[in-house]
Formats: structure tokens, sequence, C-alpha cells
């Protein structure tokens, strides 16, 4: 069997690469990244490092004009800045909607895209890693165990049946996944979280304040570099 793994350069999905290389092994696994215009861009070198790191075929795609149409504070062309809270304290104050930094429908767009790749490289599986942190309270709705049941089914009806999607965190906090990286031997060293882009970590944002407190609770410090000792 062989496997296509959606690859943003962070902890997730770099954690459910691992997986699928320990499952299929490496020479049954391509990596696929997504350029969607992005204010940190720097997640997309993140993958090729990490691509090259496990010596897998890594193919990148250009979504950016998909999103032009969009405001989220996480692309490039907007001027909304990205929060530098909580996303509990975000949704707070979001009348019930996602996150600011929400790309609309993200997730299905890179599926879909992973889907038709997928069946042309002759894989079996599509991973991705949204995991149930980032789904809690709709902050990232396209990240929640109803959505993934959908896409899923989709996915297999659409492909004639030939392919199936698996997200093996949608279960599971980022601290689980930080715990099955550390025994897989992840190098976290390599990924990028932090939504402003820096070379260095802002340590506030949503993700590097999750990503922080995953490494927390399993009770291993963070290698990677923040503007703050964290």
């Amino acid at each position: 069997m062989k496997a296509l793994v959606l690859l943003s350069g962070g902890i997730d999905s770099t954690t459910a690469l691992a997986s699928a290389i320990e499952t299929y092994g490496r020479d049954n696994v391509v990596a696929l990244s997504m350029s969607y215009g992005q204010k940190h861009i720097n997640e997309l070198k993140a993958s090729e490092r990490i691509a090259s790191y496990y010596g897998i075929e890594h193919i990148n795609a250009d979504l950016s004009q998909i999103f032009s149409y969009s405001d989220c504070a996480l692309l490039s062309r907007s001027e909304a800045e990205i929060p530098h809270e909580s996303y509990a304290s975000q949704l707070e104050t979001s009348d019930g909607k996602p996150v600011s930094t929400y790309v609309p429908f993200r997730n299905g767009l890179f599926i879909s895209v992973a889907a038709s790749i997928a069946l042309s490289k002759g894989c079996d599986v599509i991973f991705y890693g949204a995991h149930a942190d980032d789904a809690a309270g709709s902050a990232y709705p396209d990240c929640s165990v109803e959505f993934n049941d959908a896409m899923s089914k989709a996915v297999y009806e659409g492909s004639g049946k030939q392919l199936r999607v698996c997200a093996p965190f949608v279960g599971k906090s980022k601290a689980e996944i930080v715990s099955i990286g550390l025994r897989l031997q992840v190098p976290y060293n390599l990924t990028v979280s932090c939504y402003e882009g820096g070379d260095t970590a802002c340590g506030v944002c949503g993700t590097c304040r999750d990503r922080l407190a995953a490494f927390k609770a399993n009770g291993v410090k963070d290698t990677i570099r923040y503007k703050e000792n964290r």
C-alpha cells in the first residue's frame, strides 16, 4: 500500500508523516505541501527540510489564487493582525464563528486536491494531521470528527472506492500527538508552527501557545527558537 501525506511543516502533519512512514515504509509515502498565500511561508521551507530528512518524494501545489477572495488574518494579502491570544479566548468574542485564522474550507480543498494527486500516484490512503484541540469550540470546523467522516466518505465514493482518508489524531490532543512523535523520534526542531511567519516563533499566537503547552505536558522543552525565553 502507498500513502500520500498532507505536510504543512508543523507538528501535527510531521507526526502524521512519521506515522505513515512507520506503517508503510518511506518508499511508499509521498508528501504534499500547499502554498495558499499564507503569511507563515516559512512552513513551506520547513516541509522541504522534513521531506529531505525522511528521504521521501515531496510535491508542492499552489492554491493561492483560490484564497485571494478571503480576508483571513492568516493570509499575506490581509491587513488583519494575527491574534495574540489562545483559541479559547478568541472564541469568547467570535459570536459562534471560527477564529480569524480559519482559512475558508481549507482542509476540504486540501483533501480534494490530495485525492486527485493520490489517485494519479497510485496511493491508497491520504493522511492529514487534524486534531481535537483545533476542532474544539469550532475554532477550526474542518478539523472535526464530523468533517473528517464526511470528507472520508466523499473521497472513498468519489474515487470509486479506491482511496480512503486517515486522520490518525482527529480524536487526540496536541499533547498526545507530541507524545506519539517523541516515540517516533520526529525531528520537531525542523518544524514551524508560528503564524507570524518570522524566523523566530512569537510564542503568543494561538498555535505557538498550543505548541508550548503540548511540550510542557510531556515534560520536554521545545527546541525551536522563540522571541522570549519560554
